[in-house]
């Protein structure tokens, strides 16, 4: 595995709490990491640590073995986009203005021109073109959870004109979506890692993490409980023993999508 992004001995505390202690990960590119947990574990904070928006009160995060810390502002956009939980526009910009907010100052060689379609682009790829007129502020939650997907597609594809490879960071990217539009934003986030995209994420749902990861990382209270293989990670002891609840996981039969009901 070539190592593109790596934490080492990386701790976060607020106050007299502890929210990440001492968890040591690495990721490569071409890999899709689903981060678990329940409320309150840390997994948001971690992907924060991991992304650069926060510094760790103890240990380091490395790019290609150089400090994240050491990384000028504007060459970090080239290499990685993230997409937060919720992103608050207070101005009535156009869903398409929204989307193109992710290629400015990213790029080059890239004209005007370029950045809109790049956005147009990012907008169909994330099913919401048909808004591109509309005023962002009159739109439902997971329609902007969309428009913000577009934004950090658009924001990846106007960086690799100077970088190759790159990170997508998503922290809970579903949580306002019909289910049509989860699994068609997981797949664009799976299909993205297939060609070569480090594509980190945390998610609640167990069963689309376990069908869609590379891998998952456990986390609870802080503390790394577990990494590898949705098979190797999600064992009937550990869900009991992190999730307080008694889960049988089991292999099932490949098919597009499944729906378990009682």
């Amino acid at each position: 595995m070539n190592t593109l992004l790596q934490a080492e001995g990386l701790s976060y505390g607020s106050g007299d709490r502890m929210l990440i202690d001492g968890i040591d990960l690495a990721f490569a590119g071409g890999s899709f990491t689903v981060i678990i947990g329940p409320n309150g574990a840390g997994k948001s904070t971690l992907l924060r640590l991991l992304s650069g928006e926060l510094h760790p009160s103890r240990g380091t995060v490395r790019w290609n073995g150089e400090s994240l810390n050491a990384i000028p502002a504007w060459r970090l956009a080239h290499r990685r986009a993230v997409m937060p939980q919720a992103s608050d526009l207070t101005f009535p910009f156009t869903v398409l203005e929204v989307a193109s907010l992710g290629t400015q100052g990213i790029g080059r060689g890239l004209s005007r021109g370029d950045r809109r379609r790049l956005a147009h682009e990012a907008l169909e790829q994330a099913d919401v073109a048909h808004l591109a007129q509309r005023n962002y502020q009159t739109l439902s939650g997971g329609e902007r959870q969309r428009v913000h997907f577009a934004r950090v597609l658009a924001q990846l594809t106007a960086g690799r004109t100077l970088e190759t490879q790159q990170i997508l960071f998503l922290d809970e990217p579903i949580a306002s979506l019909d289910l049509k539009h989860q699994l068609a934003l997981l797949q664009t986030a799976r299909t993205l890692a297939r060609d070569g995209l480090c594509v980190i994420a945390v998610l609640h749902d167990l069963q689309l993490s376990a069908d869609l990861a590379d891998d998952l990382v456990l986390l609870e209270r802080g503390r790394l409980i577990g990494r590898g293989t949705p098979g190797a990670v999600l064992t009937p002891t550990r869900l009991a023993e992190v999730f307080g609840v008694t889960l049988n996981a089991s292999p099932l039969p490949p098919s597009p999508w499944r729906l378990a009901v009682a």
